[in-house]
């Protein structure tokens, strides 16, 4: 995979390809998701389209096969508050530079529409240390947690970055 091409969902199909994605052995390392994970892997792609400040983008490899994906939307209060919800990148591509492009894309889109803040989340298992670990190399702070948010004995981390 030479180049990087970020694509913007913007059909029916895309939004279910990317559904699949996400709900793919091959995307996420922790597959212990929740019944309201799966929920929102099922529907938010497609519940997102013509919604404005609501986006997803994802990376196709040569052949045709998503390889990463990434989504934002403003929050409820619509004030330029935004939630960045799923970075993900398939195992075999990783450390090609695609979450790099994937989140220099949502970073630009919420500067265009004004943005004030991105928050994000993500477990505290150690699983996930390493998003966790680009999450504060990009600037984002750690603001707070929710024990035993996601299961019992897995809670919730929260990052904002301010812009």
């Amino acid at each position: 995979m030479n180049e990087i091409n970020i694509v913007t969902m913007k059909t029916e199909r895309e939004a279910r390809r990317v559904s699949e994605f996400f709900l793919s052995e091959q995307s996420f390392d922790d597959q212990h998701h929740t019944p309201g994970e799966i929920e929102h892997f099922r529907n938010k792609p497609l519940e997102s389209l013509g919604l404005p400040t609501h986006q997803h983008w994802y990376v196709e490899n040569e052949e045709g096969d998503i390889v990463g994906a990434i989504s934002v939307t403003e929050n409820e209060h619509k004030t330029g508050g935004y939630l960045w919800d799923y970075i993900v990148v398939r195992k075999d591509y990783r450390k090609r530079g695609i979450a790099n492009r994937l989140y220099e894309t949502l970073l630009n889109f919420v500067k265009s529409q004004n943005g004030r803040y991105i928050l994000t989340y993500t477990c505290d298992l150690q699983e996930y240390s390493t998003i966790r670990r680009i999450f504060q190399e990009r600037g984002f702070e750690h603001i707070g947690s929710y024990p035993d948010y996601y299961y019992e004995g897995e809670g919730r981390m929260a990052f904002l970055k301010k812009l």
